[in-house]
Order: structure tokens, then sequence, then C-alpha cells
């Protein structure tokens, strides 16, 4: 059985263009990346749970910010490289939703830190967070989850 994660694209219209919100991965084997390193909000989750439940749940421990109302829109599923499944929705953010991703405030994990030091660090598991115009998100996002953008664009521009 493939370890199954769930995760949210939130995305807005501003002056009729497509911007959707990404994280970056935080903790030291990624606080020099940036192409290629972002993510859509997602966690895993056992099978049996609910997962949009999942994906509402990660989205709020890894930003810490309320979900906005809309309406979830299934955006499918993806085998990620290690043959993680990521399942994901679409939700659209209004200007009232106030979605500022200089906000975030996300949960942490634990990991020897240096390497064979002995000494555990603690990271936040997302150092930040950002809108991007559709375009350069595809760029930003990992190469894995570049089809849920895709997914979504086609979704909106049928």
């Amino acid at each position: 059985m493939p370890r199954l994660s769930a995760g949210l694209v939130l995305f807005r219209r501003i002056s009729g263009r497509l911007e959707v919100f990404l994280v970056h991965p935080g903790g030291p084997f990624w606080a020099k990346k940036d192409a290629g390193a972002w993510s859509i909000p997602k966690g895993e989750y056992s099978p049996g749970v609910d997962p949009l439940a999942a994906a509402r749940r990660e989205f709020s421990e890894e930003t810490g910010l309320e979900l906005p109302p809309g309406e979830p829109i299934p955006l499918g599923e993806l085998r990620q490289a290690g043959g993680k499944l990521v399942t994901a929705w679409a939700i659209e953010c209004g200007t009232a939703d106030n979605i500022v991703a200089e906000s975030i405030h996300s949960n942490t994990f634990s990991m020897e830190w240096p390497p064979r030091s002995g000494k555990l660090a603690e990271f936040p598991e997302v150092d930040r967070a950002a809108w991007f115009p559709l375009d350069t998100a595809q760029e930003k996002i990992l190469a894995s989850q570049q089809e849920f953008l895709s997914r979504l664009a086609r979704s909106l521009n049928p």
C-alpha cells in the first residue's frame, strides 16, 4: 500500500491573472533551494481517513491560517517519484478571505543538526509561503506536483 498524502491548491484572481498559494519546506536541506522546491500545503494521512479532511488539517498545521470557505475543486491524484500517492483539491480565495502569505506560522519538526553531532534542532515544516502567478508557480513547484497546477488551469478554462 503506498503512503497517502492530501493537499490543497489555493488560488485567486487578481486583475484577471490567476495566482496560486505555495509553501516552501523548512529545514536545512531546503534552505537554499527555490525553483522546483515549493509545494502545495499537504501531508500524509492513514487509510480510512477522509483525504479532504486531511488536506484541510494539513493546510492549517503547515500555515497556521484559516482555510477560506470555498467549494473544493477535485484535482485528482498523482504518484510521486518515491511512490507516495497525493490527492489534491483547489479552493478559490476571494480578496475578503485575507490569506496573507507573510503571516504563516507552521508546525515544527526535530532532526539531528548538524549531521552526526548528536544535537537535535527544531525547524518549521514550512518556512515561508507566497502567492505566485500560475506560470511562475509552475517553475517554483516540485516537478511531481506541476500537473496539479495544469489541472487547475484546465478546470478553470475548459
